[in-house]
This record gives C-alpha cells, sequence and structure tokens, in this order.
C-alpha cells in the first residue's frame, strides 16, 4: 500500500490503469479533454502489479482500474469519477491542475 500512497501523491492526477483496459482509456482521455495531462500507471506493467492491485481494493476502489487520484486523494473507479463528471464537480477538483492554454 506504501508504493501506491507514495505514487498516487507524487503528481496532482494519478491514474492507476491496466494497458487493456478500455475504460482506463476512456477516463484517461476524459482528463486530457479537461486539459490535464494525468501520470499513469499501469500495474500490469509493474513487478508489484499483484500487491498494488490490492491496495486498491484496500484503500476502497470498487474495481482495481482505473483507480484515480486527486490530490493525493482516492476519488474512486469509472462509475465515481463520471458521477462527479456529470455533475460538474470533476471540473471543479481538476482546476488546479488544468494546463494553461495561454
Amino acid at each position: 500500500m506504501d508504493k501506491v500512497m507514495r505514487l498516487a501523491s507524487e503528481k496532482g492526477v494519478v491514474i492507476f490503469t491496466k494497458s487493456s483496459c478500455c475504460l482506463c482509456y476512456a477516463v484517461n482521455i476524459l482528463f486530457q479533454e479537461l486539459g490535464v495531462r494525468p501520470v499513469v500507471h499501469e500495474i500490469d506493467q509493474d513487478p508489484e502489479g499483484r500487491e498494488m492491485e490490492k491496495a486498491l481494493l484496500r484503500l476502497g476502489c470498487t474495481a482495481p482500474v482505473p483507480a484515480v487520484f486527486i490530490g493525493g486523494k482516492l476519488m474512486g473507479s469509472t462509475n465515481e469519477v463520471m458521477s462527479l463528471h456529470l455533475s460538474g464537480s470533476l471540473t471543479q477538483l481538476l482546476k488546479p491542475y488544468q494546463a494553461s492554454l495561454s
């Protein structure tokens, strides 16, 4: 769990994914369209991936991937992120991490 928390807090927006996960890809594209370049950690490419997956579930993720952290705080997986997006809350959470358009 230490590795997950360390990686999750290194940058403003962090997504734990698997390389073959289409929902992970969709969440990543959503963030990019909202002007954020998340740090993506593909746990299936990490030698400690199995332990990281278990740690994400212990942290409260309903599904191990995608696991989205904003400001070091677990937001959840696809359902939680999409709910935040549809309610307009996601944009507010991402404001500090959006790339400057100037």
